[in-house]
């Protein structure tokens, strides 16, 4: 488990970087690449769609494109006054500070959860794409961006030491194991270079198909 991977460590760290953290955040993750991804979300305009680990509110902004009913969750508040700065802070989001591993919504609450760049500080993630599986309407789609795992065996080693990055292929047994159906991928780069993102798009199983 990386240093990221702890709550406690997590805070402290979006504490310092939240302050920066829009003008770092374009060289991984764009608005280009925010936005191709949610074509592949495909949000509807009545549908209520959950951000978990909406940070300072990019990907959030990009869904009010989309939808106007938009709830959103951090652990950061940090992150969280970012994110108000730009947005209100009671209108036109829901905003909730807490946990991705304890959301604090009924079960088939959204119509859609979309999460970037937060997957890779969960403790466990599978248990937080369960609460993800759980909170959504049977039948219904999330989409999760997270940091691709790098091909070279040196930054493996301190990708590893830092925070959860991950490749297809694990991406697959998480999803799964979490009780997603119909799991895909894509993984996507700002410029050649730079870090890439994998984002996994895959959906709620009807309660016909029994998932647990």
């Amino acid at each position: 488990m990386g240093v990221l991977e702890n709550k406690a460590r997590a805070r402290t760290f979006y504490k310092y970087l939240s302050k920066v953290y829009d003008r770092v955040n374009p060289f991984v993750w764009n608005a280009e690449m925010r936005d191709e991804a949610l074509e592949m979300l495909d949000v509807g305009r009545d549908d209520r769609v959950l951000d978990v680990g909406c940070g300072t509110g990019f990907g959030t902004e990009g869904l009010l494109e989309h939808t106007d009913d938009v709830y959103a969750l951090d652990q950061s508040t940090h992150q969280l006054e970012q994110a108000w700065a730009k947005l209100g802070k009671h209108d036109p989001v829901a905003f909730h500070l807490g946990d991705a591993e304890r959301l604090p919504f009924r079960d088939g609450s959204f119509d859609a959860v979309w999460s970037s760049g937060s997957i890779e500080y969960w403790p466990n993630p599978v248990v937080g794409l369960r609460e993800i599986r759980r909170v959504l309407e049977p039948g219904a789609t999330a989409l999760v961006v997270g940091p691709d795992y790098p091909n070279s065996t040196l930054l493996q080693k301190l990708a590893d030491a830092i925070m959860l990055f991950y490749d297809e292929e694990e991406a697959d047994r998480m999803f799964e194991e979490a009780g997603f159906v119909d799991v895909e991928h894509r993984v996507m780069q700002a410029k050649p270079g730079s870090p890439k993102a994998i984002v996994t798009v895959a959906r709620a199983p009807e309660r016909s198909e029994g998932a647990d």
